[in-house]
């Protein structure tokens, strides 16, 4: 069963996709300026209202990877070229639909590639309420726009947190920190909670920054990967300051938190705007992520 089918819902409606629903908002940048929308055709469900390109899931299918395939086949999309930011679900009693926020990492050509899509376009933010939209996704936009608007930065204290374990570290700290530089690659595929970043949705994929010094200084970034290093200048807490108090400047809502149980740094760096988060949630979600 591929999940094409209609589902009979306890809230009164019928849904389409026995296994939920996902499709892709694609944005130019962030803050974005523009947006990828579908113009339906007029033979479908919906038609001729405006909407992101998506549809059903297969059976087992994770919504993402759901979001993506059918960004592909509606519009030509590859999910190579974009980068993940956030998800957004709109959750029934008996279906669930998935919004996967993303922003342009490669080349994108966005075209009609099957008969569901009467157009697919760049839209101006501005303009998107002009259009006779979905209903759903017209209910969704304020959020959605938000968010599209948001940049979700993790800064991880590495000194202190490889520091809040009592494992040995204090033998090798840059052995210790190339295993939570490690860990942390490998928990960055899998996107964080919203709501430890107190933001909307329900997972986002932040840039993560891991801030070395001392002895793990010498640590590189993992080549290819998505944690960026920084090694600072003098002391951790320092450079940690700088770093928040750069992205807080930046365009756009900034949503900046900070990994640490440094409680005068955490004064520093939530006085900036940003917000901090204990050492042992994180772990916890690293080891989580390690049982996978």
């Amino acid at each position: 069963m591929t999940g094409e089918e209609w589902v009979e819902c306890r809230c009164g409606m019928r849904h389409w996709g026995a296994y939920g629903a996902a499709g892709l908002l694609l944005v130019d940048r962030v803050p974005a300026q523009q947006v990828v929308l579908q113009h339906r055709a007029s033979w479908t469900h919906f038609g001729d209202s405006w909407g992101i390109p998506g549809g059903a899931r297969h059976r087992g299918e994770d919504a993402t990877a759901g979001a993506l395939r059918e960004a592909e086949e509606e519009a030509g999309i590859a999910a190579a070229h974009v980068q993940l930011l956030a998800t957004r679900v709109l959750a029934h009693p008996d279906w669930s639909y998935t919004t996967a926020l993303a922003r342009v990492a490669g080349p994108v050509d966005p075209q009609v590639t099957d008969s569901e899509s009467a157009q697919i376009e760049w839209v101006d933010l501005g303009a998107v309420p002009e259009l006779p939209l979905l209903p759903a996704f017209a209910d969704a936009w304020p959020e959605l726009a938000a968010m599209a608007a948001t940049t979700a930065t993790l800064i991880v204290d590495a000194a202190n947190v490889v520091g809040s374990r009592p494992d040995g570290w204090w033998r090798d700290r840059a052995g210790a920190t190339t295993r939570l530089l490690a860990q942390l690659e490998t928990w960055a595929g899998h996107g964080v909670a919203a709501d430890l970043l107190d933001l909307p949705g329900q997972r986002w994929w932040p840039q993560i920054v891991l801030v070395t010094e001392g002895q793990a200084r010498r640590v590189p970034a993992i080549e290819g990967g998505q944690v960026q290093v920084v090694a600072a200048e003098r002391d951790g807490d320092t450079q940690i300051v700088a770093e928040v108090a750069e992205r807080i400047a930046g365009a756009g809502t900034q949503a900046v938190c900070v990994v640490t149980a440094d409680r005068e740094l955490g004064q520093r760096i939530e006085a900036l705007g940003a917000r901090r988060i204990r050492p042992r949630a994180l772990l916890d979600l690293l080891g989580r992520s390690a049982a996978r």
